[in-house]
């Protein structure tokens, strides 16, 4: 049971092995995507037609008795990964072996459904993939195994989200070895104590706040790549921030330009830095601002936008959130 290109690897794998059988494939209806509207199929739906798998797309699975379209398959085990649905109790328990759930953190870190974006917004040096017994609470279930992987700098929620998806369709494998050989899942109850919540992003999450140190603004740009991807409002609309790293300004040169005209804004353009990008000022120094996507473009190198003149020295970023008001621009 799983929907999203992360859940692809773990299902190639099972796909590949010559241990398992994979009964059927649970994954959400097709979706409208695009100006199009076009529907388009799951990551999930789409590799288990290459190999002539079942594939079952319930709107709903509860309350409508979709436990009893599952009985059938016989299935010793069920796994889910990032399937996007609750499972109610009679599918918890359908199985032989119970539901197995492929979960993108070090639980009890980071429940919920946005863990790798959370843990990288946060500034998390670390996170991983745990194998875990579902029960009926959100990420609750007893730990089977967990492997932990490091967040390196370069890293977004793209890159990391692909990693972990390999790590976990790995992890599986073994895991699903071990309990063929015990004939039983041997787990371990979480600590609730040291639990946190990696809650769903919102279109909201994205706006950048430039009173913000630098740290926290870079790690919220590459925490929310893709979707809904880090924005602030200048000249009235919404562009994406894709990039930004430390500015040292080794002359003091800013602090000079500050001091003569006033302390300026956060989010104030206070430089244009040739073949680079724009300087702007938050809470503990500057930022530069390398990779952009303004309103109605494509993304871009920022000194593209300045060379458009489409952003210039002393234009302001807005981080006001009255701004997301009736907005339909951040996609």
């Amino acid at each position: 049971m799983g929907t999203p290109g992360f859940a692809v690897p773990a299902l190639r794998r099972l796909i590949d092995s010559s241990k398992h059988t994979v009964a059927a494939v649970v994954t959400q209806p097709d979706r409208p995507v695009g100006r199009g509207r076009k529907l388009q199929a799951p990551p999930v739906k789409e590799l288990a037609l290459e190999h002539n798998i079942v594939v079952l797309q319930p709107e709903k699975i509860k309350k409508n008795a979709f436990d009893a379209v599952l009985a059938p398959y016989n299935a010793d085990i069920i796994i889910v990964a990032a399937y996007g649905k609750i499972l109610p109790p009679e599918i918890l328990t359908l199985p032989r072996f119970g539901c197995i759930n492929i979960h993108a953190s070090i639980l009890p870190k980071y429940r919920g459904a946005a863990p790798i974006q959370r843990a990288i917004m946060d500034g998390e040096q670390y996170t991983g993939v745990t194998i875990m017994q579902m029960d009926e609470g959100l990420d609750t279930g007893n730990i089977i195994a967990f492997e932990q992987i490091e967040i390196l700098p370069d890293d977004d929620t793209a890159s990391l989200s692909n990693l972990l998806a390999v790590t976990g369709g790995e992890l599986l494998m073994k895991v699903l070895d071990q309990i063929e050989q015990d004939q039983q899942i041997v787990s371990t109850p979480q600590n609730n104590a040291e639990a946190t919540y990696a809650s769903i992003l919102s279109k909201s999450d994205g706006l950048i706040d430039w009173s913000m140190e630098r740290d926290q603004i870079i790690c919220r740009i590459k925490g929310l790549q893709p979707w809904p991807g880090a924005f602030s409002f200048l000249h009235g609309r919404a562009w994406k921030i894709l990039a930004a790293e430390y500015y040292n300004d080794e002359h003091g040169l800013l602090d000079l330009t500050q001091a003569e005209g006033g302390a300026s804004e956060y989010g104030t353009v206070l430089d244009i830095i040739k073949g680079k990008g724009v300087v702007v000022n938050v809470q503990d120094g500057y930022l530069l601002i390398t990779a952009v996507q303004p309103p109605d473009k494509k993304p871009m190198a920022t000194t593209d936008a300045i060379n458009g003149k489409l952003i210039k020295q002393g234009d302001l970023f807005i981080s006001d959130p009255a701004f997301l008001e009736g907005t339909n621009e951040i996609k």
